[in-house]
Formats: C-alpha cells, structure tokens, sequence
C-alpha cells in the first residue's frame, strides 16, 4: 500500500483531536441547561466535565504505551468506535449518574485516540521535521479550534434544538475516522501485549481519581473533613507507589529515563499550565456570561468565536514560526501573551460591555495556540519514534489532569451566588497570570543554562 499522503493523513488524524477536544469545551456551554434538567449544582456539573478529562487523563499512559504494542493504527479504530457509542449514551442519558458514566467512556475513547494520532502522524513524518512540524501544526489547529468552537457550537445546537444534541454531533465525525483510517499505514514495530503495566496502571488511576475527587467535594465538605484529608493522603500515597513500580518494572507504563532531559520536563510542566488554566477558566467564563451577564446560550457560545479565531491564526502560523525561530522563542512568546489575556479579564463585572472582553478572548487563545505547536514538536523531536505513542500520552496526560484540577480548583471558587462567579473569574485569571510567569521564568533559565 503506497503511502497515504500529506492532506489525508492530517485530516484523518485531525479528526480525532477534533472530537476529543470538542467535547472538552462544547458541554460548558449546556452547563446550566443540564443543571436545570436534572437540578443538580456546581459540584455535578464539576464531575460531568471532570468524569471526562479525568479518564481521559487516568488511560492516557497505559493507552500511550499500548499504541507503541499493539500499532497505533488499531488503537486509533478502537478509540473512534468507543467514543462514538459512549457519545450516544452521553445523549440518551436519563439521569446524571448515567451522563456521568457515559462520561467517563467517553474519555477512555478519547484517550485511546489521542496518542494514538500523535503516534501515526510522528511515523509518518519522522524523518521528515519540516513537514512534521507542518502536520502538527495543522492537528494542533483543527483540535484548538474545535475546542475553542465547542461553546459556539453548542450555543447553536442548545439554541436549535437542546443540550443533548451537543454529544450527538460526535457520531458521524467518528463514523468518518475509523472508515478513512483504513487508508493511514501503521509503521510501528509491534510487541508482546504481556508487557501490559497493571500494577502501574491501578496506582495512577488510584490516585488521580482520589485526587479530584477530592478537590471536587473539598468546598462542600471542607478542609477538616476526614474525607478531605484522608483523599489528599491517600493520593499522595499512591503516587508515590506509582513511581515506586514504574521504576523497578521492567516494562513501565512511563519510562522515567524521559525525565532525565530537562526539556522534556519543561514541555510538560508548559502543558500543564496551559490547560489548567485554559480549561478551569472557560468552565467559570461559561457560568459568568450566562449567569452574572445574563446571556442566552447562543449569545454566549458567539461570545467564545476570538477564541476560535486566536487559535486558528497562531497554529497555522506555528509550522512557519518554528522553522524560523525554533522551539523555545514562540513558546515563550506564546506565554507572555496567554498571561497578558488573562490580565485583561480583571475588566469583568456585572455589565461588562462585550468588546471588553472580546480582546482578553482573542489574545488568550493566540498565545496558547503559539506555544503548544511548538510544545507537541518538542516532545516529539526529543524521543525515539517508537516512543513516541508513550510521549506524546505523557504529554497529553499532564495536560488533562491538569485541565481536570483547574475545572476542579477554578469551579470550587464559584460556587454559590453570582458574586462567586464574579470573583471566581478574577480569582482563576490571578492564578494562571502567576503559573504563567512562573513558566516563563522557568523556561528562560533553562534556555540561559543550555546556552552555556
């Protein structure tokens, strides 16, 4: 079979970013309808966001390491047909335990399908950086901007029919991956599915669901509620065991020589940071603009449109940049703008004239889609490519459990009235301001270090 080319095999491997991301931002926006059709609080409608990043983020390592197993190709299949079924159950779901568990297959598709991706596009273009940097650039573009569309979208889709259309839009985009994936070729040198790290596995996902969990209730319970301290301890505990396992297993579901390189961690500690932020901040701006500014569903998903439109224009802009200034000067630049959006946001009150908002909006989303480009090549370029499946679902992975804790974090301060919500958008824009910095500072020593 002659090599799939250029443009089909971004399409195709795009539309499982696409999908993945699109069902990160597109349920904020149906928050308060789904709130109102099941009367269920801020804490709910935390775990119907959260039950999916959360899986997400619990399968990513273990799928990331499977994929480079079992070929990449057919994970990426099974994926599309998981989230597309679970996507149904998400729209058929008679009550919010059943959304919320529809949820979570969701997310055990999605992180199937995302390393997975990653993982044909890196074989494809391996020895092609240029071109890669091109392909990621254009994947990186088509899942930024579905994730930054979602709420325009699910505006439309509430405003046009109801919330339970915003999961069904889902199916014949996956229909159409799995049936045009036939085409991609997979590469990968495959090996023994025994070499499968279940103790490894079961730590992780012990501890990041207790984490959440526990950041989730901490409002609600309080601080000096044995469950609160008792989930902090007990996550802890786990991680430690994780780390523990991962290094005396002879097949780690993370290989630990990856965090020798100081790059390596510094891409890692970025994409945390950007999607912290970036998903803890849409899940209060959602609630703000429809409950503090009063804004109908469509109104606010069109309010979200500078998001998609920052997005699109830096990633497709990113190959060029690259190729021209490298990894670390775009990602630096992309920080410095993603912290002066967030300093716009302090302009929010409870009349707040839209085009005051429309500025923090697009520059936010132009800084984060100049960075992560930038970041997914660097991860990329910094391994073997038959690690590339296990690097790219570290990378993602610290990304969603992030996203996960920043939803968690960032919802916890708006909970209750709408000068919660206020001063929960003030709140979380002081926060990724100061993660942000921190980043940058990191960021540039190292890059003064490595220069010596």
């Amino acid at each position: 079979m002659n090599s799939p080319s250029f443009k089909w095999t971004v399409l195709v491997t795009s539309l499982a970013f696409v999908v993945a991301q699109l069902d990160v931002s597109i349920v904020n926006l149906a928050l308060p309808q789904i709130g109102g059709a099941y009367h269920v609080g801020i804490s709910t409608l935390q775990w119907v966001i959260d039950a999916y990043t959360l899986a997400f983020a619990m399968l990513m390592l273990s799928a990331g390491s499977i994929s480079d197993r079992l070929g990449s190709k057919r994970i990426f299949q099974i994926g599309m047909i998981i989230f597309g079924i679970a996507s149904a159950g998400c729209a058929l779901a008679p009550n919010p335990i059943c959304l919320i568990i529809a949820r979570i297959i969701q997310g055990i598709g999605a992180a199937m399908m995302i390393p997975s991706s990653l993982s044909l596009l890196n074989q494809r273009f391996a020895h092609e950086p240029d071109t890669r940097a091109r392909a990621v650039g254009l994947w990186t573009a088509a899942g930024s901007a579905a994730m930054a569309a979602g709420p325009t979208l699910g505006g439309l889709l509430i405003e046009l029919a109801n919330w339970r259309f915003i999961f069904l839009i889902n199916i014949p985009i996956c229909l159409a991956g799995y049936l045009m994936s036939f085409r991609l070729v997979d590469a990968q040198v495959k090996v023994s599915a025994k070499q499968f790290d279940i103790a490894g596995q079961t730590t992780w996902a012990l501890g990041i669901t207790t984490l959440i969990a526990t950041i989730i209730e901490w409002p609600r319970l309080g601080f000096a509620n044995p469950l609160i301290i008792g989930g902090l301890a007990f996550s802890a505990i786990m991680f430690v065991i994780f780390l523990i396992i991962e290094k005396k297993t002879h097949h780690p579901m993370i290989p630990l020589h990856l965090f020798k390189s100081g790059s390596f961690n510094s891409l890692l500690i970025l994409g945390a940071v950007l999607n912290g932020s970036y998903y803890g901040s849409v899940f209060i701006l959602s609630l703000y603009l429809q409950k503090v500014l009063h804004y109908s569903s469509l109104a606010a998903g069109f309010a979200f449109v500078p998001l998609t439109v920052g997005f699109v224009i830096s990633n497709v802009a990113s190959a060029r940049v690259i190729n021209n200034y490298g990894l670390w000067k775009p990602i630096l630049a992309g920080l410095i703008l993603f912290a002066a959006g967030f300093a716009g946001l302090f302009v929010a009150g409870t009349s707040t004239p839209y085009w005051q908002l429309f500025f923090p909006f697009l520059i936010i989303s132009t800084g984060m889609g100049l960075a992560v480009p930038a970041m997914i090549n660097g991860i990329l370029s910094s391994v073997d490519k038959k690690l590339s499946g296990t690097a790219s679902a570290i990378l993602t992975t610290a990304r969603q459990t992030a996203g996960a804790i920043g939803v968690a974090v960032f919802g916890a301060m708006a909970v209750g009235s709408n000068n919660a919500i206020l001063g929960g958008v003030f709140k979380s824009a002081a926060i990724s301001i100061g993660f942000t910095l921190i980043a940058v500072i990191f960021i540039y020593r190292l890059l003064k270090k490595s220069a010596h």
